[in-house]
């Protein structure tokens, strides 16, 4: 990565990068904040009902049928 670090008073204070650099760290954290709400949910729905892919097939061959 090819950033530049500007100092106040000896403290790092601003980093300039390059725009594409910018836009890949920017689709780094969307990534990271779509992981992040994808587990939430996923917690969230760990107690909802399920059913099995065959009984699923066998109810929409059912409701097809009427």
């Amino acid at each position: 990565m090819n950033i530049q670090i500007i100092k106040k008073n000896g403290k790092k204070e601003y980093v300039i990068l390059p725009y594409d650099e910018f836009l890949k760290v920017q689709e780094e954290l969307d990534d990271y904040e779509n992981l992040c709400c994808l587990r939430e949910s996923k917690k969230a729905e760990q107690q909802a009902p399920t059913i099995g892919f065959e009984e699923l097939k066998n109810e929409l061959s059912i409701r097809s049928k009427k």
